[in-house]
């Protein structure tokens, strides 16, 4: 007998329904909600997020918990009762009114974020912010002591489970020093400028194409759909995938790149082991992993020689375009072009990292106290001119180009160079597994790759730690060395690291 067990289950299994809605809710916010109906859709949100707490928190879940551990389970059973127990540490550490209280002032920083970016304001965001980082300080306290953790690593621990401040200080130390080297010789080793790319792209040649390319990619149209909002991203549920891309009638370029991102992170959720969907353990295993899934796709072959080689002819048919501008090298030149720029969601795979460094260091220091928000633009526009080399001539460039921290997301960041430095290995392990995956590549069959991640990475879901799964998957523990050599590969033609 299990009743323990599946008392639990069912349980998560309605939390896991409360969850579904607030992704489509937060979907239709960023894609199809007019600003009139930001209030409303704040205290929707709210209040859902309430319920999913007191659902997480209903008196005696500890001691079901306890219970179930003594019950006769299986591996993937053993896997998910960990989960639900980790679930439930961080939800009974802060009191539902916190969360209630820290969702509605994240809604409404949000709001005033918006307006404030387009006018370049930080005055106008900076009370919003400060009231997201007080709350955010209660909720770390909270959670630290309830999880054993210091306040930034049980921030943390809501997007990378088991992820150390101190295995973060140890990749980002091997990172910085080679990127800093690393950069001016790629600068100084770039070949010409690329050619521009002579517009305009009309939106519907634009679609198609982006369709087209999901379709290559393996994108299930049956449970998924393509939209626009101001800023891409995947959202919805496994059943439902919405994910979002922007178009610029001058720059095609851009909004491919963004689909093709997005959907790597589209075809994990579509992949996730649809037997355990509505408990923890069919879940995505941290932003991270989902980041590195959406990075192969992207960086790894999204933007090699051979598949743009490839693109190149579905390029010139779907824009009616033509000439040596939309040729596969010059594509090639315009996915790999490094500069020293501003921002970060526009930065090449080389700077990209030391954007993200600057803001792990930015956030922990507002964690610890050790800044001040009103002291943010400063700091910000220092690290820069130290990590990248430039200086931002305004906020909009600076410290107000990213949402994260307005909507309360602390702890995030480090995620996204945790994904290139996975996406570089497992990209790595992949090909020695099944070396015919670049030349597929160049035919535009994806296959050989995404059966490769379907069977190591996406149908494993959360069953182990993410160690555990980078162990087995690549056959060593998670390193810079092949993000690095990556790099050097493919912007100085060589792999000496």
């Amino acid at each position: 007998m299990r009743r323990a067990y599946a008392h639990l289950a069912r349980r998560f299994a309605k939390l896991a329904a409360i969850e579904d809605s607030l992704a489509v809710l937060g979907w239709d916010t960023a894609a199809m909600m007019p600003e009139g109906g930001a209030p409303a859709r704040a205290h929707q949100v709210a209040v859902l997020k309430g319920i999913a707490h007191a659902t997480l928190t209903a008196r005696g879940t500890e001691a079901l918990l306890d219970k179930a551990a003594s019950e006769a389970l299986g591996p993937w059973e053993k896997a998910n009762l960990a989960l639900m127990r980790r679930r439930w540490a961080h939800a009974a550490a802060v009191p539902a009114r916190l969360v209630e209280a820290f969702s509605k002032a994240c809604s409404e920083s949000e709001i005033v974020w918006r307006r404030a970016r387009a006018k370049d304001d930080f005055a106008m965001a900076r009370p919003h912010l400060e009231r997201v980082l007080d709350l955010t300080h209660r909720i770390a306290d909270a959670k630290a002591k309830g999880l054993g953790l210091s306040p930034y690593e049980a921030l943390m621990d809501s997007f990378e489970p088991g992820l150390t401040q101190a295995t973060l200080d140890r990749l980002f130390g091997q990172l910085e020093p080679a990127l800093k080297a690393l950069l001016p010789r790629v600068l100084e080793a770039q070949g010409p400028e690329p050619l521009p790319l002579p517009g305009p792209f009309p939106i519907a040649g634009q679609a198609a194409l982006g369709l087209r390319a999901m379709r290559l990619l393996g994108f299930d149209f049956e449970h998924g759909r393509l939209d626009v909002s101001a800023h891409p991203f995947c959202g919805g549920v496994p059943e439902d995938v919405r994910i979002t891309t922007r178009y610029d009638e001058a720059d095609f370029f851009r909004s491919l790149l963004s689909v093709l991102h997005e959907t790597g992170h589209a075809l994990y959720e579509q992949g996730l082991p649809k037997e355990w969907r509505d408990q923890p353990v069919g879940q995505a295993l941290g932003m991270a992993l989902h980041e590195s899934q959406s990075l192969i796709v992207e960086m790894q072959a999204g933007r090699s020689p051979a598949f743009l080689a490839f693109l190149a002819p579905l390029v010139a048919e779907e824009l009616g375009v033509s000439g040596p501008a939309f040729g596969g090298a010059n594509l090639v030149r315009l996915a790999t072009r490094v500069r020293r720029s501003l921002i970060r969601v526009d930065a090449d795979e080389v700077t990209y990292p030391l954007h993200v460094i600057l803001r792990y260091r930015l956030e922990t220091a507002l964690i610890a106290g050790a800044l001040a928000v009103k002291d943010l633009p400063q700091a910000w526009n220092d690290g820069m001119r130290e990590l990248v080399g430039v200086v931002p001539a305004n906020d909009r460039e600076g410290c107000l180009q990213d949402i994260h921290w307005y909507d309360g997301a602390f702890g995030y960041f480090p995620s996204y160079t945790l994904g290139a430095i996975l996406a570089a290995q497992f990209f790595q392990a992949a090909v020695a597994a099944v070396p015919v995956i670049p030349t597929a590549l160049g035919q535009g069959e994806f296959a050989p790759l995404l059966a490769w991640l379907r069977a190591n990475v996406h149908r494993r879901g959360a069953q182990v730690s993410a160690e555990a799964l980078v162990a087995q998957a690549t056959g060593r523990a998670l390193s810079p060395e092949p993000f690095l050599a990556h790099l050097e590969r493919r912007y100085l033609g060589s792999a000496t690291l």
